[in-house]
Protein backbone atom coordinates (compact mmCIF):
# COMPACT_ATOMS: atom_id res chain seq x y z
CA UNK A 1 0.00 0.00 0.00
CA UNK A 2 1.34 3.40 -0.77
CA UNK A 3 1.90 5.97 1.97
CA UNK A 4 -1.58 8.03 3.32
CA UNK A 5 -3.92 5.10 2.01
CA UNK A 6 -4.68 4.00 4.87
CA UNK A 7 -6.75 5.10 7.80
CA UNK A 8 -7.57 9.01 7.83
CA UNK A 9 -6.25 9.85 11.52
CA UNK A 10 -3.16 8.16 12.69
CA UNK A 11 -0.74 9.15 15.52
CA UNK A 12 2.46 10.22 14.17
CA UNK A 13 6.28 10.15 15.68
CA UNK A 14 8.66 12.61 14.65
CA UNK A 15 12.03 10.49 14.36
CA UNK A 16 15.65 11.21 14.46
CA UNK A 17 16.14 9.51 11.19
CA UNK A 18 16.14 6.30 12.83
CA UNK A 19 12.34 5.94 12.49
CA UNK A 20 12.25 2.83 10.42
CA UNK A 21 14.58 0.77 12.81
CA UNK A 22 12.11 1.60 15.55
CA UNK A 23 9.11 0.68 13.59
CA UNK A 24 10.71 -2.52 12.73
CA UNK A 25 11.32 -3.02 16.28
CA UNK A 26 8.29 -2.02 17.38
CA UNK A 27 5.83 -4.20 15.08
CA UNK A 28 7.81 -6.94 16.17
CA UNK A 29 6.42 -6.64 19.85
CA UNK A 30 2.38 -7.37 19.01
CA UNK A 31 0.29 -9.01 17.12
CA UNK A 32 -1.28 -7.27 14.73
CA UNK A 33 1.72 -5.43 13.73
CA UNK A 34 3.21 -4.81 10.41
CA UNK A 35 4.94 -2.41 8.20
CA UNK A 36 2.30 -0.60 5.67
CA UNK A 37 3.99 1.51 3.62
CA UNK A 38 6.98 3.62 3.05
CA UNK A 39 7.95 6.72 1.40
CA UNK A 40 11.84 7.60 0.38
CA UNK A 41 13.48 10.66 -0.16
CA UNK A 42 16.89 10.25 -1.33
CA UNK A 43 17.19 6.18 -0.71
CA UNK A 44 16.00 7.00 2.43
CA UNK A 45 12.63 6.00 4.55
CA UNK A 46 10.89 9.68 4.98
CA UNK A 47 7.55 8.09 6.05
CA UNK A 48 6.87 4.79 7.50
CA UNK A 49 2.75 4.16 7.64
CA UNK A 50 2.56 1.15 10.02
CA UNK A 51 0.17 -0.65 11.97
CA UNK A 52 0.79 -1.34 15.76
CA UNK A 53 -1.81 -3.74 17.48
CA UNK A 54 -4.67 -2.68 15.10
CA UNK A 55 -3.70 0.87 15.40
CA UNK A 56 -2.77 3.22 12.68
CA UNK A 57 0.75 5.05 13.20
CA UNK A 58 3.27 6.74 10.86
CA UNK A 59 7.09 7.76 11.39
CA UNK A 60 8.34 11.09 10.17
CA UNK A 61 12.14 10.34 9.65
CA UNK A 62 13.39 14.28 9.88
CA UNK A 63 16.89 15.07 11.13
CA UNK A 64 17.69 17.76 13.40
CA UNK A 65 13.59 18.07 15.07
CA UNK A 66 13.07 17.40 18.52
CA UNK A 67 13.65 14.18 20.08
CA UNK A 68 10.69 12.17 21.33
CA UNK A 69 9.58 12.66 25.11
CA UNK A 70 7.06 11.64 27.44
CA UNK A 71 4.16 13.99 25.73
CA UNK A 72 3.32 11.49 23.56
CA UNK A 73 3.72 7.93 24.65
CA UNK A 74 2.32 4.44 22.77
CA UNK A 75 0.28 3.02 25.88
CA UNK A 76 -0.25 -1.40 25.47
CA UNK A 77 -2.75 -3.11 28.07
CA UNK A 78 -1.74 -6.64 28.78
CA UNK A 79 -3.58 -9.47 29.02
CA UNK A 80 -1.47 -11.08 31.97
CA UNK A 81 1.76 -10.69 34.29
CA UNK A 82 3.94 -12.76 31.67
CA UNK A 83 3.34 -10.12 28.71
CA UNK A 84 4.05 -7.17 30.94
CA UNK A 85 7.24 -8.43 31.82
CA UNK A 86 7.68 -9.51 28.05
CA UNK A 87 7.43 -5.95 26.83
CA UNK A 88 9.14 -4.64 29.34
CA UNK A 89 11.92 -6.46 28.68
CA UNK A 90 12.23 -6.33 24.89
CA UNK A 91 11.61 -2.34 25.56
CA UNK A 92 14.14 -2.11 28.47
CA UNK A 93 16.79 -4.40 26.34
CA UNK A 94 20.06 -2.25 24.28
CA UNK A 95 18.95 0.87 25.96
CA UNK A 96 15.72 1.44 27.16
CA UNK A 97 14.87 3.33 30.36
CA UNK A 98 12.67 2.59 33.38
CA UNK A 99 10.75 5.16 34.46
CA UNK A 100 7.35 4.83 37.17
CA UNK A 101 4.07 3.74 37.21
CA UNK A 102 4.60 1.77 33.99
CA UNK A 103 6.47 4.24 31.81
CA UNK A 104 9.45 2.95 30.14
CA UNK A 105 10.91 4.24 27.41
CA UNK A 106 12.79 2.24 24.48
CA UNK A 107 16.08 2.72 23.16
CA UNK A 108 14.54 5.28 20.32
CA UNK A 109 14.06 7.40 23.78
CA UNK A 110 9.90 6.81 22.65
CA UNK A 111 7.76 6.47 26.16
CA UNK A 112 5.73 3.43 26.35
CA UNK A 113 2.79 2.91 29.44
CA UNK A 114 2.69 -0.84 29.70
CA UNK A 115 -0.54 -1.69 31.76
CA UNK A 116 -2.26 -4.77 33.04
CA UNK A 117 -5.61 -4.44 31.35
CA UNK A 118 -6.97 -4.83 34.87
CA UNK A 119 -5.76 -1.55 35.94
CA UNK A 120 -8.27 1.03 34.64
CA UNK A 121 -11.35 -0.98 35.83
CA UNK A 122 -9.48 -0.97 39.26
CA UNK A 123 -8.88 2.70 39.30
CA UNK A 124 -12.40 3.67 37.96
CA UNK A 125 -14.28 1.02 40.50
CA UNK A 126 -17.07 2.87 42.49
CA UNK A 127 -15.75 1.69 45.41
CA UNK A 128 -13.40 4.26 45.79
CA UNK A 129 -11.05 2.91 48.61
CA UNK A 130 -10.00 0.17 46.59
CA UNK A 131 -9.16 2.43 43.69
CA UNK A 132 -6.73 4.61 45.67
CA UNK A 133 -5.57 1.70 47.67
CA UNK A 134 -4.49 0.13 43.26
CA UNK A 135 -3.62 4.01 43.00
CA UNK A 136 -1.09 3.99 46.40
CA UNK A 137 0.28 0.29 45.36
CA UNK A 138 0.84 1.28 41.47
CA UNK A 139 2.81 5.14 42.33
CA UNK A 140 5.59 2.92 44.74
CA UNK A 141 6.00 0.62 41.21
CA UNK A 142 8.43 0.84 38.29
CA UNK A 143 7.24 -2.25 36.29
CA UNK A 144 3.31 -2.68 37.38
CA UNK A 145 2.77 -5.94 39.18
CA UNK A 146 -0.54 -7.20 38.70
CA UNK A 147 -0.75 -9.65 41.47
CA UNK A 148 0.41 -6.93 44.15
CA UNK A 149 -2.27 -4.17 42.34
CA UNK A 150 -4.83 -7.11 42.62
CA UNK A 151 -4.07 -7.52 46.66
CA UNK A 152 -3.90 -3.79 47.13
CA UNK A 153 -7.33 -3.63 45.57
CA UNK A 154 -8.71 -6.36 47.20
CA UNK A 155 -7.43 -5.00 50.58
Amino acid sequence: MGAFLGAKARTCFWMPGNGEEAVVFWTSLLPDSGIDGVVEKDGQALIIEFTLAGAPMMVLNAHGGPPPNHAASISVLTDDQAETDRLWAALLADGGAEVACGWISDRFGVSWQIVPRQMPAMLASPDTAAAARAFAAMQGMIKLDLAALEAAFAG
